[in-house]
């Protein structure tokens, strides 16, 4: 008579990701595809955010919490560097710098994400666009790598299918900017892959793809004496 296998079950670990300023989770989507473990911090509720959020100042949150993480992503607020809020007179608070020196003390490997207006305040940064990943959009995002991470910039397409104006509906074979009180969510939703997004996470988002590329990066640079060893 055959006796049956027992089997063995084994626990894969998953580095653990701390996504910091995390609103409705975009760059958690692609770290989570990404094989990490994600846990999102913001100051305001999310209920959207897909997967273990906490409510908090994400800079007081870092520097308690960070070095307990493998791999640390942030991104500061972008209203600050963004033309549109400057056209409009609406003052924001600039968090790039007090972002950076929270995620230096912290002492991990970590990436520092913001939009081009930003540019000029970022360290050698690294530019992603959608044309990168297949995706029917531009939505330039700018990450600047520390702790030991030094990801590659990849090659950028050149940009050749039109794109619509701010705000305004995408024609056929266009692209939209999906920025500003934007039409088109459905189709926001489909181009960027971000299906449980409403407007407002929309029009600010990492796309899933990028962090999902940066992710990878991480886990393929960085040796496990570095990665995986948080406390």
């Amino acid at each position: 008579m055959t006796q049956p296998t027992p089997v063995r079950r084994v626990r894969v670990h998953r580095p653990r990701l701390l996504d910091l300023f995390c609103c409705q989770g975009g760059a958690a989507k692609g770290y989570a595809d990404a094989g990490f473990d994600v846990t999102g911090v913001d100051i305001a509720p999310q209920p959207r955010y897909p997967y273990r959020f906490v409510q908090a100042d994400a800079i007081a949150f870092v520097l308690a919490h960070g070095a307990e993480f493998d791999f640390i992503h942030a991104s500061p607020p972008c209203q600050h560097d963004t033309a549109c809020q400057r056209i409009q007179g609406n003052a924001h608070p600039d968090l790039i710098a007090p972002a950076r020196t929270a995620l230096e003390v912290a002492g991990r490997p970590w990436v520092l994400e913001n939009v081009g207006g930003a540019l000029p305040k970022l360290h050698s940064p690294v530019m992603l666009c959608g044309q990168m990943f297949g995706l029917a959009n531009y939505r330039h995002r700018f990450f600047e790598p520390g702790g030991g991470f030094t990801p590659a910039q990849p090659a950028h397409p050149v940009h050749l299918v039109p794109q619509a104006k701010m705000g305004r509906p995408v024609p056929p074979g266009w692209y939209g900017q999906f920025v500003g009180n934007f039409s088109g969510v459905g189709l926001a939703r489909r181009v960027l892959g971000v299906p449980w997004m409403n407007r407002d996470g929309i029009r600010e988002c990492v796309p899933p793809a990028y962090t999902q590329w940066i992710g990878r990066a991480a886990l393929t640079q960085l040796a496990p004496a570095v990665l995986g060893v948080a406390a």
